[in-house]
């Protein structure tokens, strides 16, 4: 048995990389992309070669397994190791080398592809393979599962884009693997020379056979290609240290024919046919998988083939286009040139790894049987054959992938959590492997065989042959430390299934969450480790296709920053996994691990909308806040900033501002008043403003203003709509406040404030009442969406002061009015938090459902009015809660009908409300304003308008860049004729730094 201590000890002293051994090391790397867990004794990250050459002879000593792992994306187990993992991603990640005329690259095995992919590209050059996780899988990952990718049938396999590869054997030799026997262990040829004629008719020949060893490479007819062998043996045989791989010219131009049919089998039966053509892809979806927003920008049908064509020019490629949808023989199609409308589709077939997963009427999928193939001309026929399998097994899945190769992508709605269901799952994989095999296909395609498959390959070549590839293992390995249990001598397919350790009874939680049946496990479950949330570039079309780069949704700015695993969505929900599991983290809720890894969490929701499988980290971080702080004194900070409306309201009651501002600016107040509230000191603390937003409007009516908004008199009274007076635009923006009444009334809609007072009959929105007997008995408060004591886990102050908002609006919900909110992350706690915070108040659905953004309120209840022209370009970032919750699409057609060019940024501001304002996180903040926000601002033409709907966005321009952003609502109301004065609160013009 393995002494920890010694083994920890032992490689610290020869290692200069990192040795983890802590609790969140481990955590982090307990499961891949599978059905699968296996908890390690700890991670290393290797700096070069002679590292990964210490570690093998130390943990050979000490008969500790080793695990080679890249981007962790692995689906059947094989990036997961109950000895010590090797992570390459963190050190060992560098293109070492391109060279253009030759066309190859040197690459070290942790280096992402589609890093290698923007190297290559200014020379008209890319890598051929691009599996649909192009964005953070490793080439050394892709090498040993021999990955493929949607354009194999022009580019083949990784082990056909390979020249030389470095390995160390696990007894520390290194070898410099080639053609002719090059790096040969001793043993090799001569098991292959004993063999030839079963390596001669044993393998099926087909284009995605993945499975076993490829000892076929090594015949002589095969030129002896001991690379292009060591492909696809998924960390047994050796380790990768370096390799060199073969470029190939990438179209100039790209054109995609969309092609609809009945179903995915008649598309499977018509993919064959068009190989001929020399297509880039064949691409095969069903409509399950295919989002409705997306749907109509497809033709026809009930499954749809995606047929990229390449040419020197757009013509060409056009023209090539235009021929395979004249052979295709389809119910409809549709020719794509615009690059924009190719990424779009792209983007839906990348996600469908994820989306997948979760079934349409809400069940859950799983990996195990990814991606069989089969020779493409039986594709169809064996579709349909699988089809019936599954129904007599009572089991859902929908089919995808690569139709031109035979290689069928599908999730399969298993249950893996109870003992019959487990069982089930044996005997379909069983009966599926049988049914592949009749139709002369691999039971791997693309990700290999790992635990899930390796049981089952003697159905597919026999025992004699399996008993030659476990020979083999024994040349290269005779030690069995490589990645033990994979491939030979495989782990039965169903033990060690991941989800075999968490509770079975529903934990007790706040949230409702109500896609996944009020179950904290369902929904942490939803991660399935496709690592969408590691991509540093956001790339959403294929690996190397023009504009794939440069798109950056949200999701993940804190792993964007630091580049750490448990900085990424995947991480958090890992470390939540395995709190559930309580065999790893013990501590529960009150684990240091997980809070120290949700400590960056910016709960930016970037990945409700950017993870495939809409994994709600936010929500999932503000449920472990209010379990782990219950009954515990909190961070300074949760008291300070998570209850800010509390003070601001004292502030504004005290008519405090002037005095608060005043301490503010000078150096030991304002120290202090940090340190005592946790707050970061290289922090401005922001200005409270003179007067609030419901100051102004109280004395704007006392003064003879619009009341309830006045139309104006050439229009007849427009929609009653309910301005929300949040928190920041109240106390800290009043401007943006006064800017949207203003706006508002210009377009014709009549405008009211929350009420104040809890009473009977009053009229909405005026805070007044006719009864005196009703004044007397009511209550007064102000509405608040609850958003700083959602994102500090204070659930039960927030459920209250939600409550109490609710009893305030009753009036409104009785009408038709809706809520405009200015502040996006206010209407996405509105929207979101809300609902799923009070599941057992039907109120808050209706509450949600009223709310509106400012362009969504003039979309829909002034869509006659016409916005003053500005004809200005435009920059700025989305808000984050409005990517992930609200959307932007009014926004962007308020923007463009009032004249302003360009499209904002994506990513997060960094401010995310408290996250950026709280002691230690400074760097990190300012690290994802670099990101995309400030860079976009800084190279902004001079006389460009800096729009940030969100306080923290303007904030954090402010204070990191010297620039004023406004609100949208800012930059119409001044360019109404005749504003009002004092309507800039004295703010003086914006400024650019």
């Amino acid at each position: 048995m393995t002494d920890l201590q010694d083994l920890e000890g032992e490689l610290r002293r020869v290692v200069r990389g990192d040795v983890e051994f802590g609790v969140t090391a481990r955590a982090l790397v307990t499961m891949d992309a599978s059905n699968y867990r296996r908890v390690p004794l700890g991670v290393v990250a290797p700096r070069d070669a002679d590292d990964v050459a210490a570690v093998l002879e130390v943990c050979r000593s000490h008969a500790a397994p080793v695990v080679a792992r890249g981007g962790g994306t692995s689906i059947a187990g094989q990036a997961t190791g109950t000895g010590v993992v090797l992570d390459f991603t963190r050190h060992m990640n560098r293109l070492v080398s391109l060279d253009a005329g030759a066309r190859t690259a040197v690459v070290q095995p942790g280096l992402v592809l589609d890093r290698l992919q923007e190297a290559a590209a200014p020379h008209g050059l890319r890598f051929g393979p691009d599996p649909s996780t192009h964005s953070r899988c490793t080439l050394g990952g892709m090498i040993g599962n021999n990955a493929c990718g949607s354009h194999s049938v022009a580019w083949g396999t990784t082990a056909d884009s390979v020249r030389e590869l470095s390995v160390l054997t696990a007894r520390g030799d290194r070898l410099r693997l080639g053609r002719g026997w090059a790096g040969a262990p001793d043993g090799l040829r001569a098991l292959v020379d004993g063999d030839l004629a079963r390596l001669r008719t044993g393998f099926p020949d087909l284009p995605r056979r993945i499975s076993g060893y490829a000892l076929d490479a090594l015949l002589p007819e095969n030129r002896a290609d001991v690379a292009r062998s060591f492909c696809g043996s998924e960390g047994t045989l050796g380790v990768l240290t370096e390799a060199v791989v073969r470029l190939v010219e990438a179209p100039r131009a790209r054109a995609l024919a969309v092609l609809g049919y009945a179903d995915e089998g008649a598309a499977a039966e018509a993919a064959a046919g068009l190989l001929p053509f020399g297509p880039l892809t064949v691409e095969g979806m069903a409509a399950d998988l295919v989002p409705r927003a997306t749907s109509v920008a497809l033709p026809r049908g009930g499954a749809w083939l995606f047929v990229e064509t390449g040419g020197g020019s757009a013509d060409e490629a056009h023209a090539r286009a235009r021929t395979i949808v004249r052979a295709a023989d389809a119910l409809d199609a549709r020719v794509v040139t615009d690059p924009a409308g190719q990424r779009v589709l792209w983007r839906v077939r990348e996600d469908a790894a994820g989306t997948a997963t979760r079934m349409p009427g809400g069940g859950e999928a799983w990996p195990g049987w990814e991606d069989c193939a089969v020779p493409p001309a039986r594709l169809g026929g064996y579709l349909r054959d699988f089809r019936g399998l599954l129904a007599r097994h009572g089991l859902r899945g929908t089919p995808y992938g690569h139709f031109g190769d035979g290689c069928i992508h599908v999730r399969i709605d298993f249950d893996l959590l109870s003992e019959a269901g487990v069982a089930r799952f044996r005997r379909f994989s069983e009966e599926l492997a049988e049914l592949v095999v009749s139709h002369g296909g691999s039971l791997s395609g693309e990700h290999g065989d790992g635990q899930a498959r390796a049981e089952l390959l003697p159905r597919m070549y026999g025992a004699e042959l399996v008993a030659l590839f476990e020979r083999a293992k024994g040349v290269w390995d005779p030690d069995d430390l490589l990645n033990p249990g994979m491939l030979v001598r495989p782990a039965p397919l169903d033990t060690g299934l991941r989800f075999s350790v968490l509770p079975r009874e529903p934990v007790d939680v706040e949230f409702g969450y109500p896609s996944d049946g009020g179950d904290f496990a369902a929904a942490v479950r939803r991660c399935v480790g496709v690592a969408k949330c590691r991509t540093t570039a956001g790339a959403t079309g294929p690996a190397g296709a023009p504009g794939a780069a440069g798109e950056a949704g949200v999701m993940c700015p804190s792993f964007r920053a630091t580049g750490r695993e448990e900085h990424s969505t995947r991480g958090r929900a890992r470390l939540l996994h395995e709190m559930l599991a309580g065999e790893l983290v013990t501590d529960g809720w009150r684990s240091t691990e997980v809070r120290d890894a949700l400590d960056l969490c910016l709960s930016c929701k970037g990945c409700r909308s950017d993870c495939p499988v809409e994994v709600d980290m936010a929500t999932y971080k503000a449920e472990f806040l209010h379990h782990h702080y219950a009954g515990r004194r909190r961070p300074a900070a949760h008291y300070s900033m998570g209850r800010l409306p509390v003070w601001l309201r004292w502030a504004a009651r005290l008519r405090a501002a002037a005095a608060v501002n005043a301490l503010a600016s000078v150096g030991p107040p304002a120290r202090l008043a940090k340190r005592l509230g946790g707050i970061a000191p290289e922090r401005a603390l922001p200005r409270l403003a003179r007067e609030t937003f419901s100051a102004w409007w109280r004395g704007r009516r006392a003064g003879g203003g619009p009341v309830s908004g006045s139309a104006p008199a050439s229009r007849e009274p427009g929609d009653l709509v309910v301005l929300w007076p949040d928190t920041f635009t109240e106390h800290l923006s009043p401007s943006v406040g006064r800017a949207a009444v203003r706006v508002l009334e210009a377009a014709g809609l009549r405008v009211a404030l929350p009420p104040t007072l809890r009473m009977r009959g009053r009229p909405v929105g005026d805070g007044r009442s006719r009864s005196a007997a009703a004044l007397l008995t009511a209550r007064r408060g102000r509405v608040c969406c609850g958003l700083t004591y959602v994102s500090t886990g204070q659930l039960d102050h927030a459920r209250a002061v939600l409550r109490r908002t609710l009893d305030l609006m009753e009036p409104v919900l009785e009408t038709a009015a809706p809520v405009v909110v200015l502040e996006p992350s206010c209407a996405a706690a509105l929207r979101t938090d809300l609902p799923e915070l009070l599941h057992d108040d039907p109120r808050a659905g209706l509450l949600a459902a009223r709310v509106l953004t400012f362009a969504e309120a003039l979309e829909r209840h002034a869509p006659d009015w016409t916005p003053p022209r500005l004809d200005r370009p435009a920059v700025g970032q989305t808000h984050c809660h409005q990517h992930a919750v609200l959307g932007d699409a009014a926004e962007r057609r308020l923007r463009a009908a009032a004249g302003l060019t360009g499209d904002l940024s994506g990513g997060c501001c960094g401010l995310a409300g408290d996250f950026g304002f709280t002691a230690g996180h400074f760097e990190v903040s300012a690290a994802c304003a670099e990101e995309q926000l400030l860079p976009s601002v800084r190279t902004a033409p001079e006389d460009a308008l800096v729009l940030a709907d969100g306080y923290s966005c303007r904030t954090q321009l402010e204070q990191l860049a010297g620039v004023r952003g406004r609100h949208l609502a800012e930059v119409l109301a001044e360019a109404l004729p005749q504003a009002p004065a004092g309507l800039s609160d004295g703010e003086g013009a914006p400024t650019r730094a």
